[in-house]
């Protein structure tokens, strides 16, 4: 998206400011991991340690970011694992429609299994050729350019599939549950 024509009620800023609460978590890749749960397929867990998410089939995804706080980045680049592609390493069993994905500090957010389906949709290990900084969710985020940057978690280490809505941190404080930028779903009270 350009600068001309911004989503409605947002406004474009010149750089991507990092933006979270409390202290950068220090991670470790030789202790990260990303664990895919809840209802499963196969009722197990599945791991992907570092190593395995550098085996999987990657994709660079250009886009602007949208914060709840009404201003937006235009133009960065993303890369990392798409988001179906951890879908199909680890399905979901018959019938779930929501995701929780969790993070360091224990933050989490809550999406439609749908949103993983958008091309856009990343695990995303590297921000405009560079990796993640720390500041930026070093060593993965979620990135989700059609949802505010709240549902997408910086730090993430986890990603549930449940059957009904599940409610992640933002959404236990008063952020709106879909969050979808082009319908300004910024707040609960929006519904």
């Amino acid at each position: 998206m350009s600068q001309d024509a911004s989503p409605p009620g947002q406004r474009y800023v010149p750089a991507l400011v990092p933006m979270h609460y409390g202290r950068v978590p220090r991670l470790h890749l030789d202790r990260w991991s990303f664990t895919v749960g809840g209802a499963t397929e196969d009722g197990g867990q599945t791991v992907v340690d570092w190593a395995t998410l550098q085996d999987l089939p990657r994709r660079t995804v250009h886009s602007d970011l949208h914060c709840v706080s009404k201003v937006s980045v235009a133009g960065l680049t993303w890369s990392g694992v798409p988001l179906a592609e951890i879908v199909r390493l680890a399905p979901p069993e018959p019938g779930v429609e929501h995701v929780l994905f969790s993070a360091a500090y224990g933050y989490s957010a809550a999406v439609r299994l749908t949103d993983l389906d958008d091309p856009s949709a990343l695990l995303a290990t590297h921000l405009d050729g560079e990796p993640l900084t720390p500041e930026h969710g070093w060593p993965a985020r979620i990135v989700l350019p059609h949802l505010y940057a709240f549902k997408g978690p910086k730090w993430v280490l986890a990603m549930d599939y449940h059957h009904t809505t599940p409610r992640g941190y933002w959404e236990q404080h008063g952020y709106h549950p879909r969050g979808r930028v082009e319908r300004e779903e910024r707040y609960a009270y929006r519904d």
